[in-house]
């Protein structure tokens, strides 16, 4: 049935800040209920609401702790204790090690640390770390971006889709991605390191997205995360020149069935 079906709504895919049209990194997966938000970019709170309230989540999972994919947690911290939703019980939030000492420093203001647990039951990442949230199976592997950062292999019911977060091409992701049906795949970058160039890459460029996509056996690529210095059509195009598969863009308010 369609309500069966994994859903992929995008809350906002643009970095590293939100424009007057399309939040920070942001998206809500659903199926047969189950409803995680994964990533909290500026601006992917207001835009959540619009298909769930925090209380009807079911976990929260955040790639690294870069305020264009994590920031919305600090208001979502007010949302859930200060306002006019009452939690049966914390949210679950798979998320980098450190990430309750992260919120409790912005949030505390004053001799008293802000109870961040009483708002969010807090579950650190690790490499290859797998959880089921409902009929949902997240596994997360470490990636490359320079700190503590993840991406997320999502399956229920044989269909899967892959989320790179925010890395450079690696072998992890890779090997995550392997036959998923969708990679959703960050393409920031709008230049490719020069040969012999010693550059620290952190990002894909839309080429690297098509790239591991391919490697992968992939059956779909969506491009996320488009720098400033890439149209959303660009991307797609370069991406599709590494990659013969479907290339979507994950435009904000696009939702995707995926298998």
């Amino acid at each position: 049935m369609v309500g069966d079906l994994l859903r992929l709504t995008v809350l906002g895919s643009a970095t590293p800040y939100a424009s007057v049209d399309n939040p920070c990194s942001g998206y809500l997966l659903s199926s047969a209920g189950t409803k995680v938000w994964m990533d909290a970019g500026s601006g992917t709170l207001a835009q959540l609401q619009r298909h769930a309230r925090l209380d009807q989540l079911d976990a929260i999972w955040i790639s690294h702790l870069h305020a264009d994919h994590s920031a919305d947690l600090l208001t979502a911290y007010y949302a859930a204790l200060h306002a006019d939703l009452q939690l049966a019980a914390p949210i679950p939030l798979y998320a980098p090690p450190g990430i309750a000492d992260r919120l409790a420093h912005f949030l505390t203001n004053g001799p008293t640390r802000s109870p961040v647990e009483s708002a969010f039951a807090i579950h650190e990442l690790a490499d290859g770390h797998q959880t089921h949230i409902g009929a949902l199976t997240l596994t997360s592997r470490a990636v490359a971006h320079g700190l503590p950062a993840f991406a997320v292999r999502i399956e229920t019911e044989g269909r899967s889709l892959v989320y790179s977060g925010d890395t450079a091409p690696c072998v992890n992701l890779t090997r995550l991605a392997e036959a998923c049906d969708v990679l959703l795949c960050e393409a920031e970058s709008a230049d490719a390191p020069a040969e012999n160039e010693q550059v620290h890459q952190v990002h894909h460029t839309p080429e690297n997205a098509g790239d591991t996509a391919d490697a992968a056996r992939a059956g779909r690529l969506i491009v996320t995360h488009v720098g400033p210095f890439l149209t959303p059509h660009q991307a797609a195009t370069r991406a599709s020149t590494r990659f013969d598969g479907p290339v979507d863009y994950a435009a904000p308010g696009a939702t995707f069935l995926i298998g």
